[in-house]
Order: C-alpha cells, then structure tokens, then sequence
C-alpha cells in the first residue's frame, strides 16, 4: 500500500483520504480546476466501487488516474484538430492535478536497470519474449512507469 505523509495533520494516510482532504482544502482555497479534478477522480473510483462492488485500494486507484491521463491526453488531441486551444489548456490543467496523485515516475536509466534485470532473470533473448518481460515489468513498476515507456524500451532491449 503506497500511503502518503501530511505534514499538517502528522499521519500516514492511503490514496482515497488524502483526496478528500486536498478536495476540502480545494473547496476551502476556491481552486476550481483542483476541486473538479479531484472531483472527476472521485466519480472514477466511486463508479468502479458501485458497478462492482468492491472497495478500491491504491494501486487500483493509481491504474484508474493513470487511464483518466491517457483519456484526456487523446481529448487534448482532438481539441487540438479542432483548434480549441480553451479546451486543451483546461484538460491539460486536469492531468497536471492528476499527476500529483501518481507516485514519483522512474527515471528512464531506473527504469533500464530494472527491464535488464528482467530480460537477464527471464533469459529473454527475441521479440518472442516481449509478453513475459512485459508483464513482470508492469507489475515490478506499476504506477511508476507508463506502459508506451516499458514497451519501447523492451523491443529496444530485445
């Protein structure tokens, strides 16, 4: 469990109160972007929780913000066709806030380190191999890295 330091309050807290505590400060700093944001990541969770009756830890919850990311970064594409630059500004603003709840990105020679050891410990040694070294990968970095990242640098590596 990833848990985060507030230093105001002097706990250890999980992913889920630490959103509803930076929503209150949000609500409370008249922040609308980081109040929406937080809002729009809640909905996610909570609609998961609901559908299938489960409570969602953090690793479920950084996988459900990592694919809020990657549907805003396709709806800043097509803003961008559309020449809605309004729209890509605010989106953008979106992932920046979601981003904050991620946990610190690897680094591209980290994540090399790691994929090598991968390769070395799997004896992978062609593109056949890519599936196995791939899923060891995503789950020795999950929330760390993203996955066009791993992927480009294992058929580098292979």
């Amino acid at each position: 469990m990833i848990s985060y330091n507030v230093e105001k309050i002097g706990v250890v807290m999980n992913l889920k109160e630490k959103l509803k505590i930076d929503l209150k400060d949000a609500m409370r700093a008249k922040e609308i972007v980081k109040r929406d944001s937080i809002r729009a990541i809640n909905t996610m969770i909570k609609q998961i929780e609901v559908d299938q009756r489960v409570e969602l830890g953090d690793t479920e919850i950084i996988k459900l913000i990592q694919s809020g990311i990657k549907k805003r970064e396709e709806s800043i594409e097509q803003y961008k066709n559309a020449s809605r630059d309004d729209l890509v500004q605010k989106e953008q603003e979106q992932i920046d806030i979601f981003k904050q709840y991620l946990p610190k990105q690897l680094s591209d020679s980290e994540l090399e380190v790691i994929v090598k050891k991968i390769i070395e410990q799997t004896g992978a040694s062609s593109m056949k191999d890519m599936g196995k070294v791939m899923k060891i990968a995503q789950e020795e970095t999950a929330g760390c890295a993203d996955g066009k990242r791993i992927s480009s640098l294992v058929k580098k590596l292979l």
